[in-house]
């Protein structure tokens, strides 16, 4: 079989330096022993050129979504979950008999991980940063029944989030459960980490990071020398490529 006509898959987003995706999935492919399906980066800036991307390669069967393009996929999709709509965000696309079908498997991949390490006092949480990942956490969250507030560095127009300058310590004491949804602290860019004062953190807190290199982040690592639980975000990767791989071969 030639190359075009592999079944191809890929990731979408920018920049995708360092791509889990694409090693995951090739390494996937050897142990398989598929020959007859290929993985394939698309760094793209701009949304709008997802319609190009598809016009060149119509083998594509399904993609992956990563920042920043997890909201700005939706108007481009045929059809979506009830939890995509629900949450306005996609992480996850099949492509079939030219239909977009949207999916979030950040939600099963998250959830999955979290409860690992989550005790019955963890009933509230600060979610940091407010893009697509974001979105997914707080669905999870919802459905765990634990309350949450969104942290940003300025104030959202309903000024219902907090930022960074007023998590006090009252706060922090309140809501032991702290997500990192952003890219901070990712490599190379390992010395930066949330603003957040780690000097009122407490063996009763819990600290989830999405980011999954270094295994050890920043925010990790200040939280753990409070004795905090941590988790980063390798596992929650592997469960949603996992899902995303199941939802791609529904129909291929």
């Amino acid at each position: 079989m030639s190359a075009g006509a592999k079944r191809l898959f890929g990731i979408i987003g920018y920049p995708l330096t360092h791509s889990f995706s694409e090693r995951y999935f090739n390494d996937k492919f050897k142990e398989l022993g598929l020959t007859d399906v290929a993985f394939k980066p698309f760094s793209i800036e701009d949304i709008y050129t997802i319609a190009q991307i598809i016009a060149e390669h119509p083998n594509l069967r399904g993609f992956a979504i990563t920042i920043p393009h997890k909201k700005a996929i939706l108007p481009f999709l045929q059809e979506t979950t009830e939890d995509v709509k629900t949450m306005g965000a996609c992480n996850c696309v099949r492509i079939m008999d030219g239909k977009l079908s949207g999916f979030n498997t950040d939600v099963v991949g998250f959830e999955q991980s979290f409860i690992k390490k989550l005790k019955p006092h963890h009933n509230k949480a600060l979610i940091l940063g407010s893009g697509g990942a974001a979105a997914a956490v707080e669905f999870v969250l919802r459905k765990l029944h634990i309350d949450y507030k969104f942290v940003s560095r300025i104030k959202n127009t309903e000024g219902d989030n907090l930022t960074y300058q007023e998590l006090t310590a009252e706060i922090i004491h309140n809501y032991p459960v702290i997500i990192n949804t952003t890219p901070l602290g990712t490599f190379p860019n390992v010395d930066d980490a949330a603003d957040i004062p780690y000097h009122l953190l407490t063996p009763n807190h819990y600290l989830f990071d999405l980011v999954y290199n270094p295994a050890e982040t920043k925010f990790l690592r200040l939280g753990k020398e409070q004795g905090a639980a941590v988790e980063n975000g390798y596992e929650m990767l592997v469960l949603q490529a996992e899902e995303n791989w199941k939802i791609w071969n529904e129909a291929n």
